[in-house]
């Protein structure tokens, strides 16, 4: 049986998501947590050096994210550019796939730690094509400890689902916000090891962690061509190759 089925793969295209339900390995995902718990440490104390409570969208002590340290990480890159993400990226993207950008999204013990609606594409800037993002849970997820809401195509409002919406900028949070309505979204109560894959154009927020112990997620990005900036004169995030012809490609070398 393939990974991904023909129906998630047309669910994919008409609601922009689909869930799978404990794929990664157990033991991976607890070397993904381990790197996780580094990286926050390092974080803080990043944040104390500055003097700072607030760096861009991460709060500390309250919800972090860390993008980019793969490169220096043989956990990380070894998942990234798995025969499980190239078979998710074949599902969705095509026989083509770059891996775009990558970070670990945590939760602390802390109710003032929601994120607001938003598509992914809406902190690009500018019209790209879309994207594929694989929001990995860590932890088993609920609406308790702040999940993962989506909200289908059907359900946003949007003419066409391409539509990139204006984002505005939140106020204390610095969350951009793509969608004002009230529809709550569909949580992703699912346990640790599975992927909640969507679309950079597909809207979606977390709720604040009201629990004890932290809730953590790594996202997983990647795109069927590189993405540029504005200009096109150099790449917006990165593209190093996952899939090339429906092959996959061997993680580049780490960082000394």
């Amino acid at each position: 049986m393939p990974l991904v089925s023909e129906e998630q793969q047309e669910q994919y295209h008409r609601d922009g998501y689909f869930i799978l339900e404990s794929v990664i390995p157990e033991n991976v995902v607890a070397a993904l947590l381990d790197e996780c718990m580094r990286l926050v440490r390092e974080r803080d104390r990043e944040m104390e050096a500055k003097g700072v409570t607030t760096e861009d969208i991460t709060h500390y002590k309250k919800r972090y994210f860390i993008s980019s340290r793969s490169d220096s990480s043989p956990i990380m890159t070894d998942f990234l550019f798995s025969d499980l993400m190239a078979e998710v990226c074949r599902a969705t993207l095509g026989e083509t796939a770059y891996l775009f950008n990558e970070q670990y999204v945590v939760k602390a013990a802390d109710t003032d730690s929601k994120f607001a609606w938003h598509q992914d594409s809406g902190y690009v800037g500018h019209y790209h094509r879309a994207y594929l993002s694989c929001w990995c849970a860590l932890d088993d997820m609920s609406v308790e400890n702040g999940t993962v809401y989506i909200l289908p195509y059907s359900r946003d409002g949007r003419h066409s689902t391409d539509e990139i919406i204006d984002h505005t900028i939140e106020d204390r949070s610095n969350d951009k916000v793509g969608y004002k309505g009230d529809d709550p979204g569909l949580p992703a109560i699912v346990p640790a090891g599975s992927i909640v894959v969507f679309s950079s154009r597909t809207f979606h927020r977390s709720g604040p962690n009201m629990t004890d112990k932290y809730r953590r997620c790594y996202l997983a990005q990647y795109s069927a061509e590189p993405i540029m900036n504005r200009d096109g004169s150099a790449l917006w995030g990165r593209a190093e190759p996952v899939l090339k012809d429906g092959l996959r490609q061997g993680p580049p070398a780490l960082a000394e």
